[in-house]
């Protein structure tokens, strides 16, 4: 049976006790209320079992390290405590040192088991929870080997299981109790979603347009008058009467000139803001509340 260190087995273990850390928890001797030491770590099996507390005795055997079997401690975390259940001193002189660097084997737990064993610790527990090889042992009415008053049952080291021994590895019910209270809470979290979708491009329109440009146009005036000297006569030198003679008179006019030329009109800039909004929603979630009937019995709730 290999054992771990709890945090060696697993590192955030912290998380399945609230937060709480068993190590550092000061032990006591239960009754007595004696300091014993201090716990330094947890050892637990393949399927995070706790099987031992490591504790420090400096309270009382200065720099020694012993095991103490799970069954037999009782750990309150409304004090930060850790009570031992009948560990003596002279148990506890009897254990054989705790050294990290040496391999835990069958052997060594078993010169554990042997501090802590006290026949009366398997009288009265059920048939299943002991498989002892003592000659000595008896039989049940149902013909199932039971452990002997007085006798302390021996194991087979191939088929020794901690299950074997509910006195030292078990959870005392009686001193483990946990009722856990369990509420709903709301949690909220955001999805993302596409909820359309802006297509912006370019189309080309026509129109007519129209502009206008003044224009010159030369045209002939021909205008008769009667000089102030009509009806005068004249010598015959002046009148020179000539036949065919003409006055030729350049007649010009503007065109307009239209041509189109291209220019920039304007920029579109496409960007998008976020919009902030708070969305308010509500459930009906539900509590556990505690029930105390104790009748006339006195009690306090920390």
């Amino acid at each position: 049976m290999v054992l771990y260190k709890l945090e060696d087995f697993e590192p955030s273990y912290q998380e399945s006790f609230d937060g709480h850390d068993i190590k550092g928890l000061g032990v006591y001797t239960q009754g007595t209320d004696e300091k014993v030491g201090t716990v330094s770590d947890v050892l637990v099996d393949e399927e995070g079992h706790f099987r031992y507390l490591v504790v420090d005795l400096g309270f009382w055997i200065f720099g020694k390290k012993v095991l103490l079997p799970i069954g037999r401690a009782r750990i309150d975390y409304n004090i930060d405590r850790v009570y031992t259940i009948g560990l003596t001193r002279e148990q506890a002189e009897d254990l054989p040192e705790f050294d990290e660097r040496q391999t835990l084997d069958y052997d060594y737990e078993e010169r554990v088991r042997g501090v802590y064993r006290q026949p009366t610790d398997y009288n009265n527990l059920p048939v299943e929870a002991a498989t002892p090889l003592d000659p000595l042992a008896g039989l049940d009415p149902l013909g199932t080997p039971v452990a002997s008053l007085g006798t302390t049952p021996t194991y087979a080291r191939d088929s020794y299981t901690y299950e074997n021994e509910p006195a030292l590895y078990g959870l005392n019910e009686q001193d483990h109790q946990t009722l856990r209270l369990y509420e709903e809470r709301l949690i909220a979290s955001k999805r993302r979603q596409k909820t359309g979708e802006v297509t912006i491009g370019k189309h080309v329109e026509t129109d007519t347009a129209r502009i206008a440009v003044p224009i010159e146009r030369e045209r002939v005036v021909i205008e008769r008058v009667t000089p102030a000297d009509a009806g005068t006569a004249v010598s015959g030198r002046e009148a020179d009467f000539r036949e065919g003679e003409v006055a030729r008179i350049e007649i010009h006019e503007e065109t307009p000139d239209i041509r189109k030329e291209a220019f920039l009109r304007e920029e579109v800039r496409v960007r998008k803001v976020v919009d902030q909004d708070t969305v308010e929603t509500q459930e009906t979630v539900r509590r556990e509340e505690l029930d105390v009937n104790s009748g006339n019995l006195p009690i306090e709730e920390r």
